[in-house]
């Protein structure tokens, strides 16, 4: 039988509502009721603790030095009112952790901790609408979504392809006063000409050939929440009228006449085209821009939000393996700052894409290292173009940087008044071992898979290499 992970929720004495045994089909799960924290197990893989009351308890700033790298969760209930950024900074002062929303869906295995500043409020809200905004880019997409989500106003989503649109879309449906209602997601561009009308606005019998029932179209599918109309550029001129008449009466005319039907409904639509150039050009009308053009909302290429490039590896990481029935796998330290550094003209969507692939073809190695993104360097050849030239901070990658580097790489050539070739192979060995043991959480088994050793060689090792007395070392584990 296989071993569950285990994960340790300190409530800080508030209730869990069950949601322990709700975990329980993914996690061997520990509770600490006590208002006052203890210090997780030694071997526990996840510590959860509730992000309860303005402050962090004093006990969990002495804690952090203890645990390394644990990862650490910050539990929001989905109904908790907004912290203020004080409140914020003092418990992102704990360190490396992440923030999340405490529901019925267990946190995911695999989840690594951040570096780096602490998740602004508003992003771990988003974290229950599948974002990530982390970045003063996102911040102000979030802030607008939020603004409309209050209202029925139209929304014109603009931005490169792959940049998550109609997950924004999708959000700003959720947010609304009735997140149940239906969504109904229309791609413009993937239906031809003469049949987008009838799609969106439906039709009666007997209004063309092959129209034997009367067809409500998306527009009434979608009454009392959201129609969304993905690349909208590429309507045409006929479907355009009947649009602007939708947005200006709220009443739908079927083709094949009858009487107009109202409806209630949020749109939102999206282009990553520049749609003033189209209504200059004349294939776009100019007063259908402006009705579309009540809540404009700018989707940042990824290359400008870099900071959020680790959070959306491990989302699509832990994604993709529950998806393809695989056990979660871990990233490398070295892959952020890799992927970080590349420019991603396909955006999210290439990052899914190639985390993806990289899961697919690592077989059944646990970590994943520089070299499963090799085949990125033949689909990116070059550095981001001077203008969206990386924050300070991030290197442009060279196709290099993602292959096992040489030994001149690491200062090794040899000097002309030679060198102890012990001692570097045990610095070399010391430095493979922390950092194997800094992946795996000081997972020692782990580690030593990691380096291909028994964990008892593994342990002399360490002793040899003075990395923990004998004595700590053999009861470890």
């Amino acid at each position: 039988m296989t071993q569950l992970p285990r994960l340790h929720w300190s409530t800080l004495g508030d209730d869990t509502g069950g949601l322990e045994h709700r975990w329980a089909a993914l996690w061997d799960v520990t509770l600490d009721r006590g208002a006052s924290p203890a210090l997780a197990p030694r071997d526990v893989d996840l510590w959860v603790i509730s992000a309860k009351g303005a402050w962090p308890p004093p006990e969990l700033n002495r804690m952090m030095a203890e645990v390394a790298a644990l990862p650490i969760l910050l539990g929001l209930k989905p109904d908790t009112a907004p912290m203020d950024p004080k409140a914020l900074a003092e418990w992102g002062s704990l360190g490396s952790v992440r923030w999340g929303v405490l529901g019925p869906e267990p946190p995911m295995p695999g989840l690594r901790p951040r570096s780096g500043t602490t998740t602004q409020l508003s992003a771990s809200q988003a974290l229950a609408f599948g974002l990530v905004g982390t970045s003063p880019a996102m911040q102000d997409v979030l802030i607008r979504a939020r603004a409309a989500a209050a209202t029925r106003a139209t929304v014109l989503l603009l931005g490169e392809s792959g940049t998550g649109k109609e997950v924004i879309a999708r959000a700003i449906h959720r947010m609304g006063a009735d997140p149940a209602s239906p969504f109904v997601a229309v791609h413009c561009g993937a239906i031809p000409e003469n049949l987008l009308e009838s799609e969106l606005f439906g039709y009666n019998k007997g209004a063309f050939t092959d129209a034997r029932k009367d067809t409500p179209g998306k527009f009434r599918e979608a009454h009392g929440g959201t129609v969304f109309l993905d690349e909208v550029g590429t309507m045409p001129l006929g479907a355009q009228v009947r649009l602007l008449r939708v947005l200006q009466e709220r009443e739908v005319q079927p083709l094949g006449g009858g009487a107009p039907v109202k409806v209630d409904v949020r749109v939102v639509t999206a282009s990553n085209v520049d749609l003033w150039k189209k209504v200059q050009d004349g294939s776009f009308r100019e007063d259908l821009f402006y009705r579309l053009e009540v809540v404009p909302i700018t989707m940042p290429p990824l290359r400008a939000r870099r900071e959020e490039v680790p959070f959306l590896a491990q989302h699509f990481l832990n994604r993709k393996a529950r998806e393809h029935g695989l056990y979660p796998k871990a990233l490398h330290p070295s892959v952020d700052p890799l992927l970080m550094s590349l420019p991603w003209p396909g955006n999210v969507r290439q990052l899914e894409n190639a985390i993806e692939r990289a899961i697919v073809l690592s077989g059944t190695r646990p970590v994943l290292t520089r070299e499963d993104f090799t085949f990125l360097a033949e689909r990116m050849g070059e550095a981001p173009p001077a203008q969206e030239s990386p924050r300070p901070g991030f290197q442009p990658f060279s196709a290099e940087a993602f292959t096992s580097q040489s030994p001149a790489a690491f200062g090794m050539d040899l000097p002309a008044e030679g060198l102890d070739l012990n001692q570097v192979v045990s610095d070399m060995e010391k430095t493979l071992m922390l950092q194997s043991l800094a992946i795996t959480r000081g997972n020692k088994k782990r580690a030593a898979d990691l380096l291909g050793l028994k964990r008892t060689t593994f342990l002399e090792k360490m002793k040899r290499l003075d990395l923990e007395d004998a004595e700590s070392a053999e009861a470890a584990e």
